[in-house]
């Protein structure tokens, strides 16, 4: 599920159809079923609907991933309304709303599960030029770890995963350029030099696939007693005394 468009206060280039798209012809490569639907996290009844179709299609809701979320920048002081109210809206509400659309369905069922929300580092820790976007993650944070002792009781289990900087289009773009090298004409080399700063291993960024691979163990069996964790992929981003890299 995606929004598939634009939203005016994100500085970069969103997830389109033909993402979706090719979403679900990867799955359906592998010979498994999909069913997908454009819809927007601050939505309910979208969500609401896209849960009965989905019931509808497979019968049961076992794990949700719950990883819609935007960036952008801005002094705490300085970032407006519209944007401060844009982020909340689609990184902390979009999810609680995500969870109260699912939950009702998983309790029904009677056969527990796992619910995994994207958090970040900025869930855990404080980062300048982000007011907007650490007070959302951290309501994440908060919003699991409640959530995990709410459903407890029902074997419903809730983590939430915290990753660096990772290698999407979040983070490869002009206005975060500006930000962490100070020109926005700097290129994707100039950003894997500069952006070593934030980490304690010597690399810029994960990859995607780190994130998918932290999501696939909290959801796995592997997992079956994890509840109310903060599983962090950070490269080591949130030591306190980095040694700092050449």
């Amino acid at each position: 599920m995606d929004i598939c468009r634009q939203l005016e206060t994100v500085p970069y280039a969103l997830a389109s159809e033909a993402d979706l798209e090719e979403t679900a012809k990867q799955v359906e490569d592998r010979d498994r079923r999909i069913l997908t639907r454009q819809a927007d996290v601050r939505d309910l009844g979208q969500l609401q609907s896209a849960v009965a179709d989905g019931v509808s299609e497979f019968g049961h809701i076992d794990i949700v991933c719950a990883n819609a979320g935007i960036g952008s920048i801005g002094v705490a002081w300085e970032i407006p309304e519209e944007t401060w109210q844009e982020m909340i809206d689609v990184n902390l509400t979009g999810v609680w709303k995500t969870a109260k659309a699912v939950i009702p369905q998983m309790i029904d069922q009677g056969a527990g599960g796992s619910i995994v929300l994207t958090s970040s580092t900025a869930g855990l820790i404080a980062y300048a030029n982000l007011a907007h976007y650490t007070s959302a993650k951290h309501g994440v944070t908060g919003l699991m770890r409640t959530l995990a002792v709410e459903l407890a009781p029902h074997r419903i289990r809730v983590n939430s995963v915290h990753p660096t900087t990772v290698d999407t289009d979040m983070i490869q773009n002009s206005t975060i350029y500006q930000l962490f090298l100070g020109r926005s004409d700097a290129t994707r080399d100039d950003a894997a030099v500069g952006m070593k700063v934030l980490n304690a291993l010597p690399i810029p960024w994960v990859e995607a696939i780190d994130i998918s691979n932290a999501v696939l163990y909290l959801a796995s069996d592997e997992a079956r007693y994890v509840t109310g964790t903060t599983l962090v992929v950070d490269a080591g981003g949130t030591a306190p005394y980095k040694i700092p890299h050449g």
